[in-house]
C-alpha cells in the first residue's frame, strides 16, 4: 500500500515532487528533439515569416486601409536585409535553444497536468473535481496569448524595429540570434500574461486581493500595463494599446471572477456558522 498524501513526510513530498518535475522534463526534452529535427522548415515556415511583407498580418493590415480608402506602407512591405550569424557555433546553439523553448511552449499543457497530479491528493474529492478546469483554462489562455503574439505583437515589433531608421549612414545587420530572442521572448512574455485571470483566481482563493482592491487600483493597474506594453511591443502609442487592450479585458474578467470567489467564501463561511449553531 502506498502513503496516502495527507501522511507524507516532506522528504517524501520531496521525493513526489521531483518525479512530476523529472516527467515534466522528460516530456520537454523529447518535444525538442523532434522540434530539432525539424528545425530548418520550422524555422522556414514559422520562425522567420514575420520577415515576408507577404505575411498573413500585413496582408490583413494593408486590405483593412484600402478598405477605408487608406494607403499603407503595409502595401508594400519588404524587409531588405538577410539575418546574418557571426558566431562558428552560433546556428547550432541557435537552434538548440529555439527547441527548448518550442518544448516548454508545446508541453505547457503537460506540465500544467504534473502540477495538478501534485496538488490533487491533498485536495477534498468536491475541491478536486472542481480543479480539473484548471488544466484545459490554463492551456486555452496561454494558447490565445500564443496565437496573439505571434500573428499581432511580433509582425507589428519586426514592422517597427526593421524600418525605424536614425538616418540612412547607418546600415542595419541584425544577428538570427537577436530575432529569434525577440521572437521566443515575445511567445513568452505575452502568453504568461495572458494568465492573469487565474493568477487572479487564486490570489482570491487565499484572500490576498479582493473585489473591491481590484476595482480601486484599476487606475494603477493600467498604468503598469502600458509600462509592461511599452516593455514587450515596440515604443510607439499604437502597439501599446493593442496589448494594453486584451490586458485590461484579461483584468477586468479578474474583477469577475474574484467577486465570484469572495461572494462563494462568504457563502460557505455562513454555512459553516451555520452549522455549528453560530
Amino acid at each position: 500500500m502506498g502513503k496516502n498524501k495527507n501522511e507524507m513526510s516532506f522528504l517524501d513530498h520531496l521525493e513526489e515532487l521531483r518525479w512530476h518535475l523529472i516527467r515534466s522534463f522528460a516530456v520537454i526534452f523529447i518535444i525538442a528533439c523532434v522540434v530539432f529535427i525539424y528545425i530548418e522548415p520550422i524555422y522556414d515556415n514559422l520562425l522567420i515569416v514575420h520577415l515576408d511583407g507577404t505575411f498573413v498580418t500585413y496582408q490583413f493590415f494593408c486590405d483593412s486601409f484600402q478598405l477605408i480608402g487608406l494607403d499603407s506602407d503595409f502595401c508594400s512591405l519588404t524587409f531588405d536585409d538577410d539575418l546574418v550569424n557571426i558566431d562558428v557555433t552560433g546556428q547550432f546553439t541557435m537552434a538548440i535553444w529555439t527547441a527548448l523553448i518550442l518544448g516548454l511552449i508545446l508541453a505547457f499543457p503537460y506540465v500544467l497536468y504534473e502540477m495538478w497530479r501534485f496538488i490533487a491528493p491533498g485536495l477534498s474529492p468536491k475541491e478536486r473535481g472542481k480543479s480539473r478546469w484548471f488544466i484545459f483554462l490554463a492551456s486555452f489562455l496561454f494558447f490565445i496569448g500564443l496565437l496573439f503574439s505571434y500573428y499581432v505583437i511580433m509582425p507589428m515589433s519586426s514592422y517597427f524595429f526593421y524600418n525605424f531608421k536614425i538616418t540612412d549612414q547607418i546600415k542595419n545587420t541584425i544577428l538570427a540570434q537577436s530575432h529569434i530572442s525577440l521572437l521566443t521572448n515575445t511567445l513568452l512574455g505575452i502568453s504568461l500574461v495572458f494568465e492573469l485571470p487565474l493568477v487572479i483566481y487564486f490570489l482570491s482563493k487565499l484572500g490576498l486581493i479582493t473585489p473591491a482592491f481590484l476595482r480601486k487600483y484599476r487606475k494603477h493597474a493600467l498604468v503598469v500595463v502600458l509600462i509592461l506594453s511599452a516593455i514587450i511591443t515596440p515604443p510607439d502609442v499604437a502597439s501599446q494599446i493593442v496589448v494594453a487592450i486584451p490586458i485590461m479585458l484579461l483584468y477586468q474578467v479578474g474583477i469577475i471572477i474574484s467577486k465570484r470567489v469572495e461572494k462563494n467564501l462568504k457563502k460557505k463561511l455562513k454555512n459553516e456558522q451555520s452549522s455549528r449553531g453560530i
